[in-house]
């Protein structure tokens, strides 16, 4: 193969390299802002339309347009807290975890085995002659072992932030689910923050919201990307030769 084909063939490479790494769009938006994630339901790919926020579910018509009482409510006066799909809710996200674990392991063992043969029926003295081997230290073994184990964690995590979110799906039972996306852009830096769960009717306050702790299956995440986001993360070489040195 000549150098140029070499060449060639590294250039394919780094090329696929890139576009797997989302390269090729980091590099289309230089010079650009991050942009935003199009509106659409908490739920879906990012950049989804409009149209795809879940709507409810159309009230059924009523047979007597001068009645109070409207067919399908579960009360005469309508719950402002969020129960269908469509409707919006508070989110109050708060975390302040701290966790201090420390363990020390320690182990030994020592062994010794001793054995000899100073009588045989007389026959020691004729069996070890010649052979140079002493009766009275036939088989003699030790072993030492010896094991010492640390292990420490220390962490502490606190999050506080608030956040509107949207029922996507109401579950048979009754339970919500719920899914939020928030971005904030602020001199060229995106701030990308996202929950999801499964929240009971029974925990939304009269303030129609709701904390963390009461939130089922929660997926909270809060991070962002652009030029100081950037510069925290290794270059994809560094990335690469992570992933492929083995030592």
């Amino acid at each position: 193969m000549t150098f140029s084909a070499l060449k060639l063939l590294a250039l394919g490479v780094a090329f696929s390299a890139l576009a797997g790494c989302s390269a090729v769009t980091r590099i289309e938006e230089i010079g650009d802002p991050p942009p935003l994630a199009a509106i659409g339901a908490p739920g879906s790919p990012v950049g989804g339309a409009l149209g795809s926020i879940p709507l409810p579910p159309p009230a059924p018509p009523s047979h007597n347009m001068n009645a109070l009482w409207a067919a399908g409510s579960s009360s005469f006066f309508r719950d402002p807290r969020a129960s269908r799909p469509g409707d919006i809710i508070t989110v109050n996200i708060s975390v302040a975890d701290t966790a201090k674990l420390s363990n020390t392991t320690s182990r030994g063992r020592t062994n010794s085995d001793n054995a000899n043969l100073t009588n045989f029926f007389g026959l020691e003295v004729p069996m070890a002659a010649g052979t140079g081997m002493d009766p009275s230290s036939i088989v003699k073994m030790g072993s030492d072992t010896s094991n010492v184990g640390t292990g420490s964690v220390n962490r502490s995590e606190a999050i506080s932030l608030t956040l509107a979110a949207m029922v996507t799906q109401v579950l048979p039972n009754g339970n919500l689910v719920i899914g939020g996306h928030q971005q904030v852009r602020v001199n060229n830096e995106l701030r990308d923050l996202q929950v999801s769960g499964i929240v009971r009717k029974e925990d939304i306050t009269n303030a129609n919201t709701v904390d963390l702790s009461q939130i089922a299956e929660a997926r909270i995440s809060y991070g962002g990307r652009g030029t100081v986001s950037d510069v925290q993360q290794p270059r994809y070489g560094s990335q690469l030769f992570d992933i492929l040195m083995p030592f």
